[in-house]
């Protein structure tokens, strides 16, 4: 927190904002700045709902400060940018970015908000360093609607594929430097983003779809047919990194793309050894690297997922109800900030406390109960939890007479 202590102009919202960033990381079963401000002994949210509304202070800049941190702690030469994108169910359609969209959370179309995610993944570990609102057209298309949710009336249409340039500009003209990047289809997809991060010497691995054509020497095919002409002897056992259960081994398959520019192109292939399923990657590397290095990077794309169930799950990054632009940003960005924290602390844990033999290494999950548990210990008497009582049911009686009055007036 004293790395981000500077953007804050006044005491108030910064000690507030320490506050909100141990609620993220706290047990509570719900976390929002009503469970919060109770946790933390305030008297009322109206203090955590002025710091993610009003208060004067710059998200932006706290992400900066925040990827800064992460790359400081987990530094590796070899790291991965993963980008990926994660969606929030939400209610209503003024909630910024909310629209009938596909989403993974729900597996479905759904009314959600969906936003782009940039992890910075090393072999100490991983957490999130960007992050960006996917605004969609019915959205851009309306100033009015925009300005009503705290975005700018000139706020352009970019797709998800932009977003993850955009990010990644950030983190290299920052001064950081990451060899490869890795995304699933939606990236992988794109020829303008794949063009970006050539022109920036940066090395991908995306996954295409099987009809994804690429030419090769012998013409232009669809990755599946040119699956088929693989033989059999160019197929490799390798492992994609170590799973939960053991490590992921597939076989792997990679031809030579014809390009006349600078750099080496491939299609990456991986095939299921139990059920056959294929998947594909087009790959760019602007010196040759072995096959292995190409599976290294393919397999990292996993550790996106692994940020959203541990953001979700430990840090509250899906749990906010704020509806404007400024209230989202802030949010996510001091949840991305505590689930950092995490694994920055789990990362220096296994540095300096290797764990015996009999045991497996501390997890985010286990740092995060032993931090609350033996760090922090918010103990609140029992006057303090009759106010809060009193302050809900005020509060939800208020609300009953708005919505009882309004009911009466439409009748």
């Amino acid at each position: 927190m004293g790395r981000i202590a500077g953007r804050f102009a006044r005491v108030e919202p910064r000690r507030r904002a320490s506050r909100l960033v141990l609620g993220l990381l706290s047990d509570l079963p719900r976390k929002n700045c009503w469970t919060i401000a109770e946790w933390a002994g305030e008297s009322t949210p109206d203090g955590m709902q002025h710091l993610l509304s009003r208060a004067k202070w710059d998200a932006d800049a706290v992400r900066d400060d925040l990827r800064g941190y992460v790359v400081e702690h987990l530094h590796d030469e070899r790291a991965v940018l993963v980008v990926d994108e994660t969606g929030d169910v939400k209610k209503g359609t003024g909630t910024v970015g909310v629209q009938r969209q596909y989403t993974g959370t729900a597996g479905r179309i759904e009314n959600a908000q969906v936003a782009v995610y940039l992890v910075y993944a090393g072999v100490r570990g991983h957490a999130a360093v960007d992050r960006e609102l996917y605004v969609p057209r019915s959205w851009t298309a309306d100033p009015d609607r925009c300005r009503a949710a705290g975005l700018s009336e000139e706020t352009a249409f970019a797709t998800k594929p932009d977003l993850a340039a955009r990010m990644v500009a950030r983190f290299l003209d920052a001064g950081h430097q990451a060899a490869w990047v890795a995304g699933d289809e939606v990236y992988g997809g794109n020829p303008k983003l794949r063009m970006v991060l050539e022109e920036r010497g940066a090395g991908y691995v995306l996954a295409v779809a099987r009809s994804h054509e690429a030419v090769t020497a012998a013409g232009k095919f669809r990755a599946d047919t040119l699956a088929r002409k693989v033989p059999r002897r160019a197929w490799q056992k390798l492992s994609a990194g170590a799973g939960a259960k053991g490590y992921r081994f597939y076989d792997w398959a990679a031809i030579d793309l014809a390009d006349p520019r600078p750099g080496s192109r491939q299609l990456l292939i991986r095939r299921n050894r139990s059920s056959g399923e294929l998947a594909y990657y087009r790959c760019y590397a602007p010196e040759p690297v072995p096959l292995a290095e190409l599976v290294r990077v393919a397999g990292s794309r996993w550790r996106v997922e692994e940020f959203f169930q541990s953001g979700k799950g430990l840090a509250a990054l899906d749990e906010h109800q704020v509806r404007r632009y400024a209230s989202w940003s802030r949010w996510v960005t001091l949840a991305m900030l505590a689930h950092a924290f995490l694994a920055v602390l789990r990362a220096d844990e296994h540095a300096r406390q290797p764990a015996p033999n009999d045991l497996i290494s501390l997890s985010c999950n286990e740092v995060q109960r032993l931090f609350i548990t033996l760090v922090v210990r918010p103990v609140h008497d029992a006057s303090h939890r009759l106010d809060w009582s009193d302050w809900r049911r005020r509060h939800q009686a208020r609300s009953r007479v708005i919505h009882y009055g309004r009911q009466a007036a439409q009748a």
